[in-house]
């Protein structure tokens, strides 16, 4: 299993579970960060890639942009307006097509809310990519993963929320995970 992620504490906590990580700010570009990874599998590359991060919502001055503006609109028309013309930024995903082996799969559960900067579809045909997204139906899977939450914790969970905060802190929870202070993971709310 490898890991891919910029926050120094997200990749720690995968090392601890026995994740191979690379820290993409240690390499040039992504094309650096696919070949390392590709070395790692004889050149293949991974059997399945999975973006979890969807729309690279901070840290994009585009997207600030196109959000401010479409704040001042008038609700009737902000809606969609962002919906039609809000363009997500995709380099997660088109590092995971560049990723995944000949005959592999792409899993997002990462979200996407906008329409999509062109997609690769002649490499997605070439590399016989399978494509499987979707909200996750959680209460499917609900009988067979409670067994594994137990007092013994072998998926981990205990200590995945890295802070508990009030929900009357909201605002700070927010402004703490986004700005990835603290070393903030995940933040849980308590009412």
């Amino acid at each position: 299993v490898f890991g891919v992620d910029l926050v120094s504490e997200r990749l720690r906590r995968a090392r601890a579970r026995g994740v191979e990580t690379f820290d993409i700010r240690s390499f040039d570009g992504e094309k650096e960060l696919v070949t390392a990874i590709r070395d790692q599998t004889d050149g293949r590359g991974p059997d399945a890639v999975i973006d979890a991060v969807g729309t690279e919502a901070h840290g994009s001055a585009a997207a600030r942009l196109a959000q401010a503006a479409s704040a001042m609109l008038p609700r009737k028309i902000s809606g969609p307006f962002a919906e039609r013309f809000s363009v997500d930024r995709l380099a997660a995903l088109y590092t995971a097509i560049d990723l995944v082996r000949r005959g592999g799969t792409i899993s997002l559960s990462g979200v996407y809310g906008g329409m999509a900067d062109p997609i690769p579809l002649l490499t997605l045909f070439d590399k016989q990519i399978q494509i499987r997204m979707g909200q996750a139906n959680v209460r499917r899977w609900s009988d067979e993963i409670v067994p594994y939450l137990t007092d013994e914790d072998p998926l981990g969970v205990d200590d995945f929320a890295t802070h508990r905060l009030p929900l009357s802190e909201a605002p700070r929870a927010y402004e703490m995970f986004q700005r990835k202070q603290d070393g903030a993971v995940k933040v849980l709310m308590t009412p």
